[in-house]
């Protein structure tokens, strides 16, 4: 029972956050209540094709390509590769990260998924195009510049300080001695 309870903490906390809410504030809890089945909703309808999506190109798409095109051996051909994957897609971030998590597994970079991910977060081609009208020209440029800078920084030093860990149980085994091999030739 107890092993239950620690294992579900947080979701145990939230239900009892909303049952004092419930009591204590009833239309912020209806509000709060509404908002949080349209998410469920929302994430219900995403998340399903976005499996599929991602089994299928756990099939699809061979694991050397991947390592070809976005490993640690594909410079800033991967790193172009992985900045056109997060712009173009529209939708939710967390849409990203099963990706995400099947392209590590089948030997992309680090540094090649956080420019993935701070891309699809910050520099996707419709979120540009709307600063561009409002911000302007300029303004957008400098901010995709930076960006992008900051994302291959952060990227190059989560590398680093991933691929020091001993123990990468973050990452399937088979992944474990690409990784090391790839951070040690930084």
């Amino acid at each position: 029972m107890m092993e239950t309870i620690k294992k579900f903490k947080f979701p145990i906390l939230v239900g009892f956050a909303f049952v004092v809410l419930a009591v204590i504030a009833p239309v912020t809890a209806a509000r709060s209540t509404g908002v949080t089945w349209d998410y469920f909703k929302e994430m219900a309808l995403i998340m399903p094709p976005v499996f599929i999506l991602m089994g299928l190109m756990e099939v699809w798409v061979p694991k050397d390509k991947i390592q070809k095109w976005l490993g640690n051996g594909s410079g800033i051909k991967g790193g172009l590769i992985s900045l056109a994957l997060g712009t173009l897609p529209t939708g939710p971030l967390y849409v990203a990260f099963p990706m995400t998590a099947t392209l590590l597994r089948k030997g992309a970079s680090i540094t090649n998924m956080v420019i993935f991910l701070g891309s699809w977060g910050a520099l996707k081609i419709p979120q540009l195009m709307v600063e561009i009208k409002f911000l302007g020209l300029p303004f957008t440029g400098l901010r995709f510049v930076v960006t992008l800078t900051a994302l291959v920084i952060m990227g190059f030093i989560m590398e680093t300080i991933l691929g020091r860990k001993t123990g990468m149980g973050w990452l399937p085994p088979e992944n474990e001695e690409i990784m090391k091999k790839q951070v040690q030739s930084l």
